[in-house]
């Protein structure tokens, strides 16, 4: 049987959902090695915050319908002590629109085609995606982050968002009958599937760059990106395929690790030494404590919607769907400080800053 390694101080936390769906991945023909990560947490029939490795299997299903989704990490050129909560939250408007820019030639420059450009290109998209202006709450490793260019006194923001509708057309065109066999890597399904992948991973990195820019616009300031990872993806690695499901890579530097609207997000780098135990992956953020359902039933009961627009950090959230805003509250995710100890435990990490939420963008009503 497939070994399952757990990247936590204790595993015996994790949703039983989760456990399962992870075991049923593990029983996969040609699967070898799976790894639940510290915000492993059940999904739409997949464990979400797992990486698996096979020598010559593909599962297009376990990258998922959100090929590319990932984070963005920018250092804006507004200083901190200019910033003001009331003022950003009146400019930002008319961000869930189009973008009114040149898509063609923005994937075009990216190397990308031009006819995938669509009303999507620079959207943020429902679910847990999100744009979040934050500032630094403190350094933990000072001489790294001097020596990275960066910047104590600066507004930083974390975009979150993927391939939208791109990446769910090239699930649903190589979705397999039997999902748990896979395809074979050599095939030339699985080489016309890698290569439609590649391109909606390219798309998403594009997204993010154009909603960064707009959010930067609309706020009359400039940025720089720091980072730009993705989450849901498989790469070649070691002579096989590395499946990340919710998981952030180990082997492409910086990493940005997101808690929940109403907590810290950690600037972290990688420890290459032990990276393999967990498949040179990390967490990607704190992992759904709550089903969305359940975090309606639950918060609906007890909060109104002013209540879920301020959070105990005293960061502002502006997000005018009125079921969304119980779905993602910062109740419904787990302890992003578990999360972290966890992988410093494992040494797969170091921290070099925490950054504290000032203002979170989910979406406008239309």
């Amino acid at each position: 049987m497939t070994p399952i390694s757990f990247i936590a101080n204790d595993p015996s936390r994790f949703d039983p959902l989760s456990l399962d769906q992870l075991q049923a991945t593990a029983e996969y023909e040609g699967m070898a090695r799976v790894v639940g990560l510290p915000d492993l947490h059940a999904g739409n029939g997949i464990a979400v915050g797992a990486a698996f490795w096979s020598r010559n299997r593909i599962w297009p299903h376990l990258v998922g319908s959100d090929i590319g989704c990932g984070m963005a990490l920018w250092e804006t050129t507004s200083p901190l002590r200019k910033f003001r909560l009331g003022s950003a939250e009146r400019k930002l408007q008319g961000l869930d629109a189009p973008w009114s820019g040149d898509g063609e030639a923005a994937l075009k420059e990216a190397g990308l085609p031009p006819e995938l450009t669509s009303p999507t290109l620079g959207t943020i998209g429902g679910g847990n995606h999100f744009v979040e202006f934050q500032r630094i709450e403190a350094v933990e490793d000072e001489t790294r982050f001097a020596a990275l260019g960066l910047r104590h006194d600066r507004v930083w923001m974390m975009v979150h968002s993927g391939s939208r509708g791109l990446g769910q057309a090239v699930l649903q065109a190589h979705r397999q009958p039997e999902i748990s066999h896979g395809i074979p890597a050599n095939s030339p399904e699985a080489v016309a599937y890698l290569a439609e992948h590649d391109v909606a991973l390219g798309w998403a990195i594009v997204n993010r760059q154009i909603i960064a820019r707009r959010f930067c616009e609309s706020l009359g300031i400039d940025g720089r990106p720091v980072l730009d990872i993705c989450h849901n993806s498989v790469t070649p690695h070691q002579g096989g395929w590395l499946h990340r499901k919710g998981a952030a890579p180990a082997d492409r530097g910086l990493v940005t690790i997101p808690g929940s609207r109403g907590d810290f997000s950690y600037l972290v780098e990688p420890i290459v030494d032990d990276a393999d135990k967990a498949l040179h992956s990390l967490a990607h953020g704190a992992g759904r404590k709550w089903s969305r359902k359940d975090a309606h039933a639950r918060l609906s009961r007890r909060f109104n919607v002013a209540d879920m627009q301020r959070t105990a950090l005293g960061s502002h959230v502006i997000c005018e769907d009125r079921r969304l805003i119980f779905e993602e509250a910062p109740d419904a995710y787990k302890d992003i400080g578990m999360v972290i100890a966890d992988l410093e435990g494992a040494g797969l990490i170091r921290v070099i800053a925490k950054l504290r939420p000032l203002l979170s963008y989910k979406t406008r009503a239309a």
